[in-house]
């Protein structure tokens, strides 16, 4: 494969997840090692150092042996975008649907990966509107969705039905 082709090919969900945790880990301190990298992903150095490798061919973070691992620009603009992603699915997941956080961060970790520009753009929108609409308390009609999901049936402000064109 030509270098400028394997620069230029979509990461794989994994590789994604590498660069979010390296992306977390310098947000939090000075340096990021291998072993911080295994320690907070839960998997073996030689996982994270064949990572790197592959991360490093991809320009994204420089590394050397026994060395730091250091975001490139285009690696800390693409860490970035992906941990927004990540937070934005969290948000919707857990401060919109109430689902449990631990599932809200599980799920979205997968979901991070395969959501296009355009829906999470729209997501992104959506809870913006949601924040601020119209006087950044949560909207009524959001605590009667909150309602049906507890409670499996509409609250009485709730049970007109929409006519579909």
């Amino acid at each position: 494969m030509i270098p400028n082709e394997t620069k230029k090919k979509k990461l794989s969900s994994n590789m994604e997840d590498y660069l979010e945790t390296i992306y977390i880990l310098d947000q939090k301190r000075e340096t990021v090692r291998i072993k911080d990298i295994s320690a907070l992903m839960d998997v073996k150095k030689s996982s994270v150092n064949n990572a790197i490798n592959v991360l490093s061919e991809r320009e994204l973070v420089r590394h050397e042996k026994y060395g730091y691992v250091v975001l490139t620009l285009e690696g800390r603009q693409l860490s970035k975008a992906i941990k927004k992603r990540h937070d934005l699915l969290v948000r919707f997941l857990g401060g919109i649907l109430g689902v449990d956080e631990q599932t809200a961060v599980e799920d979205a970790c997968r979901m991070e990966h395969v959501i296009s520009s355009v829906t999470n753009d729209r997501l992104r929108k959506f809870i913006e509107f949601v924040d601020t609409c119209p006087t950044g308390e949560k909207p009524e009609w959001l605590n009667s969705l909150t309602y049906y999901i507890e409670k499996g049936k509409r609250p009485k402000t709730c049970t007109k039905k929409i006519k579909r064109k």
